[in-house]
């Protein structure tokens, strides 16, 4: 198998070399970042699509599983203390205040 000639997305091989992202593509990448919803689609294009920088694709991917964590941790932090306010507030109205 020739590994110079592989898919994008895959490792590139000892001795391939890799573009290096400049800073110009860089800030307009992070200038899309900062749109709300541009910012997750592509995100996932940059994840998935096979044209995309090596650095890019990792970058996107690192990204999205960030915001999948903090989805995560919102959700069991909001479960756990709207379960409690809700307990409390069940209370309150039991003792008549």
């Amino acid at each position: 198998m020739d590994y110079n000639n592989a898919p994008p997305g895959y490792p590139p091989q000892p001795g391939q070399p890799t573009q290096v992202i400049s800073v110009k593509e860089w800030m307009i990448t992070l200038l899309l970042l900062a749109i709300p919803v541009v910012n997750l689609v592509m995100l996932f294009i940059w994840a998935f699509s096979g044209g995309t920088n090596l650095s890019k694709s990792n970058y996107a991917k690192a990204a999205l599983l960030w915001a999948a964590i903090w989805i995560v941790v919102y959700i069991v932090f909001f479960v756990l203390f709207g379960a409690a306010f809700f307990a409390n507030m069940q209370h309150l109205q039991n003792s008549g205040y």
